[in-house]
């Protein structure tokens, strides 16, 4: 090793050395490691069927008091968890939902509800307000105006992320909630039929669990064949084409269209022989 080698390889061990000794290095290096436990404080357990508390009551941004039950009003509805405070995901989430719900081809408040509930008893009705009047601006045509961005006391939030399988935990370290990324789709009646993982959703994917969540009351015909064509994956959290499904419609068809035509040509062969007897 030549002289300047050495000289480098010297100041950077150095260099180590003196970021090593300090102490605010080992409080970053301890501020970047994860908390014990982190995956079992921090999740997203799929409890389909289950019934959320619909006369839990949460605060509306413009400060109302609104229950569960007087949200849903027998529509299907898409809750989105988290909180307005958030400096990391949670932003991404509700873009992701904005793009999703805008490409539907769905109504936000009319054919079905979109509800954010934030997971911070500190945050008040004017963080909300704040959060929707951002997104409003930031995603055009997604019907943000429509959405219902709640807060609540711990009382009544807890129970609901309970009963959606959302397990989340306040992190000391950075004054911030560590939690799961996704959405969940209720019946009108408030029961979980789906959840939606990541930070992206696909159009089509959303579309077709709000109409399977509201029994085929919204959407359209092609939407109702679909279904019947597709299978909710809860591994990937998409809708997945059963094949012996298409295949056993395509053979039904084609059946059914022998069966016309077999249909056309006797009843044609019928009106020959009744010509031919007429003519005698």
């Amino acid at each position: 090793m030549n002289s300047k080698a050495m000289q480098c390889w010297l100041v950077i061990c150095g260099i180590a050395l003196a970021l090593f000794a300090n102490p605010s290095f080992a409080q970053a290096y301890d501020h970047l490691r994860a908390p014990p436990g982190l995956l079992q404080r921090v999740g997203f357990d799929q409890n389909l069927g289950a019934q959320v508390p619909l006369d839990a009551r949460f605060h509306e941004a413009d400060g109302a008091t609104v229950s569960l039950r007087e949200l849903l009003r027998d529509r299907p509805t898409l809750l989105v968890p988290g909180y307005f405070g958030c400096r990391n995901i949670c932003g991404v989430v509700r873009a992701g939902v904005a793009n999703a719900v805008r490409r539907s081809g769905l109504k936000p408040g009319e054919q079905f509800n979109v509800v954010l509930v934030s997971i911070d008893p500190k945050e008040k009705p004017a963080d909300a307000h704040t959060a929707q009047s951002n997104d409003a601006l930031a995603h055009p045509g997604a019907g943000v105006e429509h959405w219902h961005y709640l807060t609540g006391a711990y009382s009544t939030i807890a129970p609901l992320m309970r009963a959606i399988g959302f397990r989340y935990f306040y992190d000391q370290r950075d004054g911030q909630f560590a939690h799961a990324t996704g959405i969940v789709l209720l019946t009108p009646q408030g029961r979980v039929t789906q959840y939606l993982f990541g930070v992206k959703f696909a159009p089509e994917t959303l579309r077709l669990g709000l109409v399977d969540a509201a029994r085929g009351r919204i959407g359209n015909i092609v939407d109702r064949l679909l279904l019947l064509c597709c299978a909710y994956d809860v591994t990937t959290g998409r809708y997945t084409l059963l094949i012996h499904r298409v295949m056993q419609g395509l053979g039904i068809g084609t059946a059914l269209a022998l069966c016309g035509w077999i249909i056309v040509l006797r009843r044609s062969e019928l009106r020959r022989a009744q010509k031919r007897e007429a003519a005698r």
